[in-house]
């Protein structure tokens, strides 16, 4: 009979059943004893012993599972239920008090315990885990639960001296960086009051210009009316003399005058001619006085307006006293500008030391990033020497698995060839014994016919 591999005398339950116990064979090798997950479960401070072991009870189990969230991920309901009610804010908005708390803070610690055991190796992790446990379960989360904290405790001053070192270039780092933004915000004022400042200044000189060019337009017309005044005095001293000497001559003509008034009695014809004579003397002095009365009402204008102008001259006086006291107070403000342009120099030296300062902390910020991530890099190459020890860890436990396996299949099908040679020897030893029997009644057969011929041929003979 050929040998036939798809054909098989074993049951499919058996199947299923064989197929089961290579799992169990492939988790033997992480499995602990009960008694030791009962120890390390009563170390930590939970009463735990074999018959809860053998038959869990769900609230206890769930106490356990929280203490290594605890321990291995900082998960308590403290820090899960503020993300679990931002998360279900976000989903069901004003509605959100429709799933209850305990059933999405359960939520967010199953999915946080999932993600654990997956990291350990439990790829399988279901509620039934968490509220009807069984015992070949248990055994199995445990001891994976067990296996990778004591992994982790032994690798516990390594991962310490990286978090140390993280922490305290964290901490150089947030420093540096508080640092630098009160830096830039002291720089930034100082650059909005050296602005301001500027702006001052260059108001105050514009100023200063401004009542410059009105000091030296006001000079320009101080300097025109003191012209003109020294020239209006000139006339005046020129006509006031005129007229003081026209003055003299009219007194000294009406004393020759009443002088000559006897003579003029002796002669009518004398009289006459001296009358003529002083009738065009008068008519002449009348003239003249005429002028000089002209000339005495140009001078009373004149005067008037001397008076006017000087009246304008005090005015600018006073103008230009009180542009003395403006320039006096504007030298002031110009020594206290002179101060203050000191001051915002001084405060300008100030922020390109704070640049300068900044630039040396940029430059030192830069070494200690650098720093950071050199040491990034050797925790990174670290934890990858790490990772790659796991992996080969790994590698050997699954190499030594599959070995087990394979010993395990090949167990398998030297017991299905040797089963299927037991049939084959039970199909050989049912057809030789067919044969035999076949044979046997052929034999009978041959005998009844013998038999019969003998009978047959003593009939015959007799």
């Amino acid at each position: 009979m050929a040998y036939n591999p798809r054909m098989s005398i074993i049951p499919t339950n058996q199947q299923q059943g064989r197929s089961r116990k290579k799992e169990d064979e492939a988790d033997a090798f992480m499995r602990l004893p009960d008694r030791e997950i009962v120890g390390c479960i009563t170390d930590i401070g939970i009463h735990f012993t074999v018959a809860d072991l053998q038959k869990p009870n769900p609230a206890h189990v769930q106490q356990i599972f929280e203490w290594f969230a605890e321990l291995l991920l900082n998960a308590t309901r403290e820090t899960v239920e503020p993300a679990m009610r931002a998360a279900a804010e976000d989903v069901c908005g004003e509605f959100s008090d429709v799933v209850p708390t305990d059933t999405r803070n359960l939520m967010g610690f199953y999915v946080s315990l999932r993600r654990l055991l997956y990291e350990c190796g439990i790829t399988d992790f279901t509620f039934n885990d968490l509220y009807k446990p069984t015992y070949e379960r248990l055994v199995k989360i445990f001891s994976y639960l067990i296996n990778f904290v004591r992994f982790r405790e032994s690798q516990t001053t390594l991962i310490d001296e990286y978090y140390n070192k993280s922490e305290s270039t964290k901490n150089r780092i947030e420093t540096l960086h508080a640092e630098n933004q009160e830096n830039e915000a002291r720089l930034e004022d100082m650059r909005h009051n050296r602005k301001a400042m500027e702006a001052q200044v260059r108001e105050k000189t514009m100023r200063n210009e401004e009542l410059k060019k009105q000091l030296l337009e006001l000079q320009r017309h101080q300097k025109t009316v003191a012209a003109r005044l020294d020239e209006a005095k000139a006339k005046k001293g020129e006509l006031t003399s005129r007229l003081e000497q026209k003055t003299q001559d009219k007194l000294t003509l009406k004393q020759e005058s009443n002088k000559l008034r006897p003579y003029m009695l002796q002669s009518p014809s004398a009289l006459q001619d001296n009358l003529t004579e002083l009738r065009e003397i008068l008519n002449n002095d009348k003239a003249h006085i005429d002028a000089l009365d002209r000339r005495a009402r140009a001078l009373q204008t004149s005067t008037d307006s001397f008076t006017v102008v000087s009246t304008d001259v005090a005015s600018c006086i006073k103008i230009l006293d009180e542009i003395a006291t403006e320039l006096a107070k504007e030298e002031e403000e110009m020594a206290r500008n002179s101060k203050q342009r000191d001051a915002l120099s001084e405060r300008g030296n100030n922020a390109r030391e704070v640049e300068r300062s900044e630039v040396l902390l940029r430059r030192q910020l830069s070494k200690w990033a650098d720093r950071t991530e050199k040491l990034r890099e050797q925790s990174h190459q670290k934890a990858q020497e790490a990772k790659e020890k796991m992996h080969e860890l790994s590698a050997i436990h699954r190499k030594l698995t599959e070995e087990h396996t394979d010993k395990g299949k090949e167990m398998e099908i030297r017991r299905v060839r040797i089963e299927q040679k037991e049939k084959k020897m039970l199909d050989l030893k049912e057809n030789i014994e067919n044969e035999v029997h076949a044979a046997y009644d052929e034999y009978l057969k041959m005998e009844a016919h013998i038999k019969l011929y003998i009978t047959e041929m003593e009939q015959s003979i007799s």
